[in-house]
């Protein structure tokens, strides 16, 4: 007798149709330091960093997509310093596949993704918080194009490989576009040093993106997942590689508290860095790209619902 079309077996696993999945999960990280008359000295300091993540993915016979909303905030008080920001991170991304055949492994995709920050960053050495160096869309980057996706167990381990990827910077705030941050061109001034022509706001690149990301569990309560990302342009310094690449460990206590280690390293050769200047007070100096790291440990509450 005939299977009926929404059942069919693949590996062992069962199908049966197609069906939603959705999942929400919220965590709260907190951490205080005071000293009183400690001889060693110190700085009473608080932090908190907030994170929430949406999950909503759709899968059939054929196709899957993958959509998830992410947002990061951390605040670190300290009794000299104006309140700073620790983290910072809004991010949508979108993932469509199509399995051609049943027994296929590679998939046909097409990807989406938008990521910028929600408040002003200064530089540590800004203690008074006065020049912001990054803000709302300042900047902002999307990723949009299409190819081929490798995964056998593609919720674990996946490989992403793309020859046509369109990349755009965008950075709304005029001040840090007229200094060219973030690698859209700078305003054009006159010999007085008076602006003539506004910086642009938008910059696009059309270039190939490898993603890859692996997700595996090193014991009972601890997983760990590796995302890494290579783009490079064709047009503007072909083979000049950003990178951009997350490992995080999740380390669970019980049902509700969590420890979580990250590790988030990049480099873009847009993004340059600006040093004082040897010979001018007050002029700062550009001193080209630099690999940016940033690391995290924190222990505090995970809400899935």
């Amino acid at each position: 007798m005939a299977q009926p079309d929404s059942l069919y077996l693949k590996e062992k696993k069962v199908y049966t149709g197609p069906q939603w999945i959705q999942k929400q999960n919220a965590t709260i990280d907190i951490s205080q330091v005071s000293f009183t008359n400690w001889n060693a000295g110190g700085t009473n300091s608080i932090s908190a960093l907030l994170g929430y993540k949406y999950d909503a993915d759709y899968k059939d016979k054929f196709f899957f997509w993958k959509n998830s909303a992410r947002v990061g905030y951390g605040l670190n008080k300290q009794e000299d310093r104006a309140l700073r920001k620790t983290d910072d991170i809004f991010e949508l991304t979108s993932n469509l596949g199509y399995q051609p055949t049943d027994a296929s492994k590679w998939f046909y995709s097409a990807r989406f993704n938008f990521k910028t920050q929600l408040s002003d960053g200064f530089k540590a050495s800004d203690i008074e918080n006065e020049n912001p160096i990054s803000t709302l869309l300042a900047p902002g980057y999307l990723f949009f194009g299409g190819g081929m996706e490798y995964g056998k167990n593609i919720d674990e381990l996946s490989l992403y490989l793309s020859p046509v990827t369109l990349k755009a910077t965008f950075v709304l705030d005029q001040d840090l576009a007229n200094t060219g941050a973030f690698g859209v061109d700078p305003a054009v001034l006159d010999s007085n040093g008076v602006i003539i022509e506004e910086g642009a706001n938008t910059r696009q690149e059309l270039g190939i993106l490898i993603t890859n990301s692996y997700d595996i569990t090193l014991a009972k309560n601890i997983k760990a997942k590796n995302v890494l990302s290579l783009y490079t342009d064709y047009i503007n310094n072909f083979g000049n590689i950003d990178i951009d690449w997350r490992l995080n460990f999740d380390f669970k206590v019980n049902n509700f508290v969590k420890a979580t280690l990250e590790s988030h390293l990049r480099y873009d050769d847009d993004v340059k860095i600006l040093e004082p200047s040897a010979t001018e007070e007050g002029v700062f100096d550009e001193a080209g790209a630099r690999v940016q790291w940033k690391q995290f440990l924190g222990v505090g509450f995970a809400f899935d619902f």
